[in-house]
Parts: C-alpha cells; sequence; structure tokens
C-alpha cells in the first residue's frame, strides 16, 4: 500500500510540476522552456554573484527564469516545509489536530513581519529578517516557560504557546491600528493572506537550506519519533531521552515554519490538514508519513499556486485558496474518521 502511495505521490508531482511550467498568463512553448533551462545555471551564477544578466535572453527565458521557475520552487518548498513541520508536531503531541502554529510560531512571524512594514527604513529583506526572528522568538519563549514550570509537560507547552501567540497577536492588532490606512495597513493585510507574487530566487535561497536540512533531520529521526508517540516511559525504557529530543525536534521544526512565513505570509492548513491527510493512508508511521507529507505539502501547495495565478482575471493571494480548499478537505476527513469510528463501534 505504501509503495503505491508513493508511486501515486511522485506520478502526481510530476503532473503537477510539468502543468505549472506551462500555465501563466504569459504563454511560453516548449522550446522556449528547454531554452531556459539550458541558461539556468548562467542566469543563477549572474544572480549570486549580481551581475548584469545576459543580454541575449529572450521575453520568454525572462519571464520563465526569473518569475515563473523560482515561484514554482519556492511554492514545492513552502508546501513541503510546511507539511514536514506539522507532521512532525502532530508527532511530537501526539495529536494528529496539532498545527504549526501551537507554539506562536506563526503569531510571531506576523508581528515581526508587520513590525518590520512599519519601519521608516525598512526593506522586504528586512520585514523577512524581522519575521523569521520574531518567529524563532516566540517559539524560544513557549519551549522556555514550559521547560521552566513544567519540565517537559506537553500541556504545559501548548498552554505556554497559546499564551505566547496570544501576546503577539494582540501585538500585532497595536501595530495595525497604528499603521497608516492608506499605505501600511494595506500591505500588513496583504502579507498576512500569503502570496508568492514576489517569489524570487533569492527568497528561494533563503528557505531552500532550513528545508534541506530539516528534512535530512527528521528523515534520520523518524524511528525515534515513532518511539516518541509511544508515551515518555517507554522512550526512557529504549534509551531515548524524550525531553531533549521533544524539544530538539520542536525547536527544529519551528525553524522551518518560521523561515517559511517570514518568505511568503500566512498560509494557513497545509501543515493541518497534509498530515493528517497522509496519515489515513500510512497510518502513523513516520517511517512512510516523514516523506510522503513532505510530497503532498509541495504537490498542494503548488497546485493552490497555479489555481491562484491562473483561475481569475486578478491574481488572488495563495493563502485564500488553501483556506478555501484546506478547510473542507479536513472537515471531509474529520466526517470520515467519526464515521469509520462509529461503524466499528
Amino acid at each position: 500500500m505504501t509503495t503505491k502511495v508513493r508511486l501515486c505521490t511522485l506520478w502526481t508531482l510530476g503532473s503537477l510540476l510539468l502543468l505549472a511550467l506551462f500555465m501563466g498568463r504569459y504563454e511560453i512553448g516548449v522550446q522556449a522552456i528547454f531554452q531556459s533551462f539550458a541558461r539556468l545555471p548562467e542566469v543563477l551564477y549572474c544572480l549570486a554573484s549580481r551581475s548584469p544578466l545576459p543580454e541575449d535572453l529572450t521575453p520568454e527565458q525572462q519571464v520563465f527564469l526569473l518569475l515563473r521557475l523560482p515561484r514554482i520552487v519556492l511554492a514545492l518548498l513552502i508546501g513541503a516545509g510546511l507539511a514536514l513541520s506539522g507532521a512532525v508536531y502532530q508527532g511530537v503531541f501526539r495529536n494528529p489536530l496539532v498545527s504549526p502554529d501551537i507554539l506562536g510560531v506563526t503569531s510571531g512571524c506576523v508581528f515581526g513581519a508587520a513590525l518590520g512594514l512599519l519601519w521608516p527604513q525598512g526593506g522586504w529583506l528586512w520585514v523577512q529578517a524581522c519575521a523569521l526572528l520574531f518567529g524563532l522568538a516566540a517559539a524560544f519563549a513557549s519551549m522556555t516557560i514550559a521547560a521552566r514550570l513544567g519540565q517537559g509537560s506537553l500541556l504545559l507547552l501548548i498552554m505556554t504557546g497559546i499564551i505566547v501567540g496570544s501576546m503577539f497577536s494582540a501585538g500585532l492588532m497595536i501595530l495595525k491600528t497604528l499603521a497608516d490606512p492608506y499605505g501600511e495597513l494595506p500591505a500588513i493585510v496583504f502579507w498576512l493572506m500569503g502570496s508568492l507574487s514576489a517569489a524570487s530566487w533569492s527568497n528561494v535561497a533563503q528557505v531552500l537550506p532550513l528545508a534541506l536540512f530539516g528534512y535530512a533531520l527528521f528523515h534520520l529521526y523518524r524511528y525515534r519519533l515513532n518511539v516518541l508517540c509511544l508515551g515518555d516511559r517507554p522512550s526512557q525504557s529504549l534509551g531515548l531521552d524524550p525531553v531533549k529530543l521533544r524539544y530538539g525536534l520542536i525547536a527544529m521544526a519551528s525553524c522551518v515554519v518560521a523561515a517559511c512565513v517570514a518568505s511568503v505570509g500566512q498560509i494557513a492548513w497545509i501543515g493541518l490538514v497534509i498530515p493528517h491527510m497522509v496519515r489515513t493512508f500510512t497510518g502513523s508511521d513516520h517511517l512512510s508519513l516523514i516523506p510522503l507529507s513532505t510530497l503532498f505539502g509541495g504537490a498542494f501547495l503548488l497546485l493552490s499556486d497555479s489555481f491562484a495565478r491562473s483561475a481569475f482575471a486578478v491574481e488572488v493571494p495563495v493563502g485564500i485558496v488553501t483556506s478555501l480548499i484546506g478547510a473542507p478537505l479536513f472537515a471531509y476527513l474529520l466526517f470520515r474518521r467519526q464515521s469509520q469510528g462509529g461503524h466499528h463501534a
């Protein structure tokens, strides 16, 4: 079953990727796309060295290499990172209804982004840096308070996350109140909806290292995450330190979430729905849940973003699309789980 699901997932992701390469308001032919891929190393080198781009690039190649392709890659990275982090959070907390913002990471990111947008001389890089910094600060505050009060209690960790998230949400309300209603406030609202419209290779470079390192770490710790789901006493009997392992996994997952949210804004439901959906195929075995959640997350956001930039006359923020798809999908999964539970009863 798992092998079939993996093959089906890879086939679906490949099909969506191929479709996304051709989707867009600017029509690009097959030959132009192949020619663009041939020029990709040269363009990336110029961007990395801050050299002028080659003058012989055609308009089709410029659109594909500078706009469409980085957006596709970023969508795959963000979707994979959020779904991967959601799977880890749900495993650590032993609750399939936990989402990546349980520790206030997302609230910290949006507060930091709003603060960066209100900064008089801050650019887009400064906004992303503030979002990442405050997102990590929220996770660190939640874990530190819980560790001091309850020695690694999961319940206290969730409660401190709610408290920290509420504090940053209140701070965001204050910043929105102080913002200029004709300039700064619309920018904050648009950022909160989540969008890949400003995607670039610099955004890809910001997310890629943490996403790759996070996946490599979680892939190596898949079996230990299975053991951690058994509880603290079974984990200790098998030679693991559950508190240190739990906090280490949460810290890395929070870093991945903060990097994703800092790059594109708040994109809801992926970290909650995708791991929950994959669990219906694989069960709670993280040996399969981690890689499949990563693939499904990338495919889901790629599909949502392709729809957001092509389905309407005006581009819709992808955070709206993920909410429109994710909420009914999550409701269906809950009703299905409830009906199966009632049937077995």
